[in-house]
């Protein structure tokens, strides 16, 4: 048997042992005194009838009282000789169907009774094994014995007792094979749980079927939901890793490039074979590796500074924003055309060095992908919000996800050609600008075009 089964067989069976020894407790000790004391109730009942009634009534009624209180009641003139008073009372009980070995009433139950009071006595009657409890009342020159039968209950307690014993071994028995049932039905389940755990515990996310209707079942749902969870965190986390390994190769090249280029200037230099423009390469490329460094402490920063939230004109800030790429469009022959619906609210709530930074990445992105000679910029007015959508053709587009683009160390393109591909930082940092924002945001890939947008509330104050 398992565990569990044991258990509970044992506090069955010390629920039964209990409830058997109380039983038993009760049996020996408080049911006869609760058997006597209903007896001395009813006959008490009985005798306040008996009081209240005339002779007359008292004949009419006696044999009916009899039936209903389950007692004897006989009548004698009350006389001052106890021999012949007691002699009578037992000739009288006799003829009644009670025969006493052991009846008699004293000079002081008579003196009580000469003073109308009720006399209570209980007489043995050991080889029969009863007693006889009696109530003695005076009637005006009559003497009235209401009598009642009490069994003496030892030995059927006993056996009673006895009884009992065999059916708690019985019910043991019962608990060890109800406790087996039990715990199987419960162990198997629980069993498959935890062979389940198991598995999620390796990286094996399994789910378990288990159908037993209570909170069993609820709990194997809630483990294969978290195995279903955990699942895709591990595959996301994988995945992550595996661009994050990419991102490393990456800046490991975009940082080796310059430093070699840099170490092999320098070593020209010291050579003498310096033409004048030596010095201008170093320092072009040590730039290209400090703004790398900048955009890495600036995706790290953006995290965790707080935000200055205040109203400023967006139109303003795009016609900033596009003014330091109007000239390198024309060289590569793209144009920006601005679509900007009428508003009657000029103004938006947010952080303005914050937002430029996120329509500067946009606006570069355009320069670096778009496949045809239109950007077009579009500003809608949605009632509470100011929606900025930026779009333009697509050169290729392998079916991934587009959300994938906001995702750190991921690029557009394979290619380390600074021309065509960035680090995969630049929207990264315009999502975590975005969602400090509280801004919804979403990329669209459709018709050959790819499409950013985001919204920020008006200035209502």
């Amino acid at each position: 048997m398992s565990k569990l089964g044991r258990k509970l067989f044992w506090r069955m069976a010390a629920m039964l042992a209990v409830v058997f020894i109380v039983s038993a407790l009760i049996n020996t000790y408080f049911l006869p005194k609760y058997l006597l004391y209903e007896k001395k109730t009813a006959l008490a009942e009985l005798a306040d009838i008996v009081a209240y009634s005339g002779p007359t009534e008292l004949k009419r009624r006696e044999q009916e009282l009899e039936r209903q209180y389950g007692a004897t009641i006989v009548s004698a003139e009350l006389q001052t000789n106890l021999d012949e008073l007691n002699d009578r009372l037992l000739r009288l009980l006799n003829a009644d169907g009670v025969s006493l070995s052991r009846f008699w009433l004293a000079e002081e139950g008579l003196d009580q009774l000469l003073q109308n009071k009720p006399v209570y006595r209980l007489y043995s009657q050991t080889k029969l094994n009863t007693s006889f409890l009696v109530t003695f009342l005076r009637a005006d020159d009559r003497i009235v014995v209401i009598g009642s039968p009490v069994a003496h209950s030892s030995q059927s307690l006993h056996a009673v007792n006895s009884f009992n014993a065999w059916i708690a071994a019985g019910g043991m028995l019962c608990a060890l094979g109800l406790a087996w049932l039990i715990a199987r039905g419960i162990v198997r389940p629980l069993e498959k749980l935890s062979r389940s755990a198991e598995s999620i515990a390796r990286l094996d996310f399994q789910k378990t079927d288990v159908r037993t209707g209570d909170e069993i079942e609820l709990l194997a749902d809630s483990i294969n939901g978290m195995s279903d969870k955990l699942k895709e965190a591990h595959g996301a986390l994988e995945e992550r890793n595996i661009r994050l390994q990419g991102f490393i190769s990456d800046i490991s090249h975009e940082f080796k490039t310059p430093i070699a280029l840099i170490k092999a200037y320098a070593s020209g230099i010291r050579d003498g074979l310096d033409d004048g423009t030596y010095l201008d390469v170093i320092d072009r490329k040590a730039d290209e590796m400090s703004g790398l460094v900048d955009r890495l402490l600036l995706l790290a920063k953006l995290q965790h500074e707080p935000y200055r939230i205040m109203a400023f004109s967006f139109r303003e800030l795009l016609d900033e924003a596009l003014e330091p790429y109007r000239a390198a469009a024309e060289q590569v022959g793209i144009r920006f055309n601005v679509e900007a619906q009428p508003t009657s609210h000029p103004t938006v709530m947010g952080d303005r060095d914050k937002i430029a930074v996120v329509l500067d990445n946009f606006i570069s992105n355009t320069l670096k992908y778009s496949a045809g000679p239109d950007v077009r910029i579009g500003l809608i007015d949605e009632g509470e919000h100011l929606h900025f959508t930026i779009r333009n053709a697509l050169g290729s587009w392998n079916n991934q996800d587009p959300d994938l683009l906001w995702q750190p160390y991921y690029v557009l393109e394979s290619s380390r050609n600074r021309a065509l591909s960035g680090t995969g930082l630049g929207l990264s940092i315009v999502k975590t600008i975005l969602e400090k924002h509280g801004a919804p945001h979403g990329v669209q890939v459709e018709d050959g075009e790819i499409r950013f947008d985001f919204s920020l509330p008006y200035d209502r104050g």
